[in-house]
């Protein structure tokens, strides 16, 4: 019953934060909702009993993804100040 509630409120949770992704318009907030929805996927597949689904999405959706935005982002801000 406790992991019910608990995936209930993880998928309100990766809903309203993808719902952030979409619709700010700061790109840093957007990538890091982004990120928590990753984050949070991460969480519930190990709740489902998927541990190396849980494991790749948490190192290549949460971490990894979300480095190569904050990088990318950062290069092209630069490319703008140079112009």
């Amino acid at each position: 019953m406790i992991y019910l509630i608990i995936s209930i409120v993880l998928g309100i949770i990766i809903l309203i934060m993808a719902f952030i992704a979409l619709y700010h318009r700061n790109l840093k907030v957007a990538i890091l909702s982004a990120g928590v929805v990753s984050l949070f996927a991460s969480i519930l597949y190990l709740l489902l009993d998927a541990p190396d689904v849980a494991l790749t999405e948490a190192a290549i959706g949460s971490g990894l993804t979300t480095i190569i935005f904050f990088y990318v982002l950062n290069k092209i801000q630069r490319n703008d100040a140079e112009k």
